[in-house]
């Protein structure tokens, strides 16, 4: 009797798919392949050529899942591991899950939080707005600062809320995790966005405590507006970024590439600038015409009143073979002003110089 029992108990455990320990998951595997050719030139060592493992995107590994909990509520979870993909090696610093690595829940009508090493929604609006998707040598992020590590957020919760009406947003909070101090170090950041037929726009900003245990800085604050209008035979891309206090807008190689006498300081106390961005993207079947110009406007009247401005300029190609693979080539320049020292950097390192020329393929899988 007891044998019985015990035997229709399991079977209507086994039967019940609401169930939580029983629930339906689905893992995928998924990733990218990028590498390629770079010629970078204008460094006070001269030109140099490299093999380049993730121009147009970081190569990547990844793994991500998700589980349907009843009731319109999933739980997920993705962990991405960066990879150089011209010699092997881990990427972001040779952190195992370097890109991302988070676990949530989520609702279908309330929206997800998710907790762990995610992108900052800062970042997120300005890869939406570059037409490189900042990748290649025309990367927006050689002058629109990429907030926080890469636009990355370690020890961080969001909220993404679902789209009402063509709008949405994303909250986000990272702790400094410094004892006795709950400022210090800490991020915070927020977008919305608003999609409705051709028309895409987003704003963004993302506040980033410079204070450490025992330095005491101002805060780094990041503004952006952008907006892409798709006219079906081209679409446009337009941004406007306001960047405040220390650290607002750092350089990608701050080890003094140009050779100037004064070695640039910008990394470290640059406090005030403006970007701005135009891009493009045609469209030809298969084949995809890209162009950009990038200014920034530096604002910082510390350094005996010279305003180190720049601009960038990109023009690529872009080849697709199928619906996972594509070939590109991308030409950009920089035009450093007053001493200004930006480089030409790409998905996968800071670049070296104020011309570059990538030559790539990528895969997706």
């Amino acid at each position: 009797m007891k044998k019985t029992l015990a035997a229709a108990v399991a079977l209507a455990v086994f039967a019940n798919p609401g169930h939580p320990a029983w629930a339906q998951s689905n893992v995928a595997i998924y990733g990218v392949v990028d590498a390629g050719l770079s010629f970078e030139a204008g460094n006070k060592d001269g030109s140099i050529t490299k093999v380049t493992g993730g121009a147009a995107s970081g190569s990547r590994l990844g793994f991500r899942g998700t589980e349907d909990l009843g009731g319109g509520n999933t739980a997920m979870f993705l962990l991405e591991s960066g990879i150089q993909a011209d010699t092997g090696v881990s990427g972001q610093g040779g952190v195992l899950f370097g890109r991302q690595a988070f676990v949530g829940i989520g609702n279908k009508n309330l929206g997800s939080v998710t907790f762990g090493r995610q992108y900052a929604p800062h970042y997120l609006v300005a890869v939406f707005v570059d037409p490189f998707v900042s990748g290649t040598a025309a990367d927006e992020k050689n002058l629109i600062n990429a907030v926080s590590n890469g636009g990355r957020m370690d020890n961080s919760v969001k909220y993404a809320s679902p789209v009402w009406n063509g709008f949405s947003g994303e909250l986000a909070y990272a702790a400094g995790e410094i004892a006795g101090d709950q400022a210090a170090n800490r991020s915070l950041g927020f977008s919305l966005g608003y999609d409705r037929g051709p028309l895409a726009v987003r704003l963004a900003w993302h506040d980033h405590s410079n204070d450490t245990a025992t330095v005491r800085l101002a805060s780094a604050r990041n503004t952006l507006l952008a907006a892409t209008y798709d006219f079906k035979v081209a679409k446009v891309y337009l941004a406007y970024g306001v960047n405040k206090g220390p650290l607002s807008s750092t350089l990608r190689n701050a080890n003094n590439p140009y050779g100037y006498a004064v070695t640039p300081t910008s990394a470290s106390i640059t406090r005030d600038s403006t970007d701005a961005l135009v891009g493009l993207s045609v469209p030809l079947g298969a084949h995809t015409l890209l162009a950009s110009w990038i200014h920034k406007d530096d604002k910082d009247k510390t350094r005996e009143a010279r305003h180190q401005d720049a601009d960038q300029v990109g023009l690529g190609y872009r080849y697709n073979l199928s619906r996972r693979t594509d070939l590109y080539t991308i030409y950009a320049r920089m035009l450093n002003k007053h001493g200004a020292s930006y480089t030409l950097g790409n998905a996968a390192d800071g670049g070296s110089g104020d011309r570059a020329i990538n030559l790539g393929i990528r895969h997706r899988f």
